[in-house]
């Protein structure tokens, strides 16, 4: 005897679709393989720094010297990160550290003691900011131009405030900040700045409206100015933001070195693009992740570490560095053709 299995009601003999997971669980768990596989390359380079130098790179005035070093560079790449997932780019990020640092450090500003070089070292990064934000957002010019003239003009004041001299900051209170009696739990007050500022770009990139536009703006401009976001607007503010960053990376730079000098920053702006690169932020814009850039500063800053310790030459560092940041491109892009 045959059985008869009667259709489902609607006249239909066709499966109903099979619905995926949610996409928020489909992008956390991409996000938590990326942070997964960056901590791996960071314990690998802190295993090889073991096996290396097991007595200098374990010591733990060594390693509260990384994170010290990776404090400067990485709040700068906080800032970084921001403009980037905009689908824009800030070359001048390194010549708006020194210009702040040699500004905070003159004669005339160490009179007003800590608060006086806090607040020259914020206002000349925010200021140059907005210059950038205006040109960029305003003046319709192209982000890598823009931000390349700032780059030469920032340098060039900081050299003739300096007149190419190292100020030597005389303020004690900025000078503590550096100083081993004052860390708490053994932790620099340096680190403590850098983790603030990590915590407070991860909230404002992922849990509030400012965050959510700075990632529509990158995906598509037009679209987002459809929806009614005032993409210029938007773009002043992360310029805004990125000198902001520059501006405390500066006062950390003066409070580590006890100095301001026009050569501060250095290839910041290369160091900081690398960092959030190899975080997983995309330099067409869209996709960007504060976690995976800090940890990109871990890892190179510790590879200068290890190069140090080991007496290995500069140009062989750099090689390295150029190769872990086109083998996370192109991880980038196999990643963006299979999805």
């Amino acid at each position: 005897m045959t059985q008869h299995v009667s259709p489902p009601r609607g006249g239909t003999d066709k499966a109903a679709p099979v619905e995926g997971p949610p996409a928020w669980r489909v992008r956390l768990g991409r996000a938590d393989v990326r942070t997964l596989t960056l901590l791996g390359v960071l314990a690998v380079l802190v295993l090889i720094g073991g096996i290396t130098q097991p007595d200098s790179f374990l010591d733990t005035r060594n390693l509260q010297l990384v994170l010290t070093q990776a404090s400067v560079i990485g709040v700068v790449t906080v800032g970084m990160t921001f403009v980037i997932v905009s689908g824009g780019i800030d070359l001048s990020v390194g010549a708006i550290v020194a210009l702040s640092s040699v500004w905070a450090t003159t004669v005339a500003t160490q009179e007003f003691g800590f608060a006086g070089i806090l607040f020259t070292a914020i206002v000349v990064g925010v200021g140059c900011g907005l210059v950038n934000g205006v040109l960029i957002a305003f003046g319709q010019m192209v982000p890598f131009i823009a931000t390349l003239a700032m780059l030469a003009s920032a340098r060039g004041l900081a050299l003739q405030i300096t007149d190419g001299r190292t100020q030597v900051v005389t303020v004690p209170d900025v000078l503590k900040l550096a100083e081993r009696d004052w860390y708490v739990l053994g932790i620099p007050p340096l680190v403590m700045v850098f983790a603030a500022v990590t915590i407070v770009g991860w909230l404002v990139l992922n849990r509030t409206t400012f965050g959510r536009r700075t990632v529509a703006v990158g995906g598509n401009a037009e679209a987002a100015r459809l929806a009614g976001i005032d993409v210029r607007r938007q773009r002043l503010y992360l310029y805004l933001l990125s000198g902001l960053c520059c501006g405390i990376a500066a006062f950390l730079l003066v409070a580590l070195a006890g100095s301001g000098q026009n050569t501060n920053g250095n290839l910041y702006e290369l160091d900081a693009i690398a960092a959030a690169i190899i975080g997983g932020t995309l330099l067409t814009g869209g996709r960007g992740h504060i976690l995976g850039s800090v940890l990109g500063v871990l890892i190179f800053t510790t590879i200068t570490n290890i190069f140090a310790l080991n007496n290995l030459q500069t140009d062989v560092q750099q090689i390295a560095k150029g190769a872990i940041i086109v083998a996370a491109v192109l991880v980038q892009r196999r990643t963006a053709s299979t999805h």
